[in-house]
């Protein structure tokens, strides 16, 4: 007998944990964590025929055409066809939503929902190693020495991009660019809204939903 494999897309402002919860998830079950994201600067960096076709539109300014993620998409899908899944960062559009369907069917759409305002604190207090990439938040996970990275003892710095009025046109975009989406999935039944202000109050919901759903699909094994 085959275990049904599980399906989901996670999806999450700029700065709502997204990151966190996906690792933890990946932890906890096994899933493949597949970001197309990733999956395209990687093609890029490796030139592969795929990424120079995207980079002519990323020298450009231009978003990657629906088409063009759409075949990164299902390259990779290929390569987890014997493995639970969760895409990190696709769908954007109600387009890809649509096409994604007629490759794969979903179990769950894992929606964060974390008030704009605790986001904009959040990265307010945000300063980071430019160096090494290192994230150090004030109210948690501060560093030994304020200003100062732990390991080298070097200046810590806050992007221009964490201002909390740039913050707030962003997550504004991100609203927008999603709704369709979120539109396209509520249509279907697919979405299931986890709400709090940390990752620690998320968390335990979104474990408890998948232990639940990943049980009732072993349930009915074919």
């Amino acid at each position: 007998m085959i275990t049904k494999l599980f399906r989901a897309v996670i999806l999450g402002a700029p700065a709502s944990g997204k990151g966190t919860i996906s690792k933890r998830i990946v932890d906890k079950f096994g899933f493949d964590h597949i970001s197309p994201g990733d999956i395209l600067r990687l093609n890029v960096k490796n030139n592969t025929a795929l990424g120079k076709q995207a980079k002519v539109y990323i020298d450009q300014g231009k978003l990657v055409p629906d088409d063009l993620i759409i075949k990164f998409v299902t390259s990779r899908l290929q390569e987890s066809a014997n493995k639970s899944w969760m895409l990190d960062g696709f769908p954007r559009t109600r387009v890809q939503a649509e096409r994604l369907a007629t490759i794969e069917s979903l179990d769950a759409v894992i929606n964060l929902e974390v008030p704009h305002e605790v986001i904009i604190d959040r990265v307010k207090g945000r300063w980071i190693h430019l160096p090494s990439g290192r994230v150090y938040n004030i109210g948690f996970n501060e560093p030994k020495i304020a200003g100062k990275d732990d390991i080298t003892g070097e200046d810590l710095v806050q992007r221009d991009d964490d201002k909390p009025e740039i913050v707030a046109e962003r997550l504004k975009i991100y609203e927008d660019m999603m709704k369709p989406v979120l539109d396209y999935y509520y249509e279907h039944n697919l979405v299931t809204n986890f709400k709090g202000k940390t990752t620690a109050e998320i968390w335990p919901k979104v474990e408890k939903f998948l232990v639940e759903r990943t049980k009732a699909l072993m349930a009915n094994r074919v």
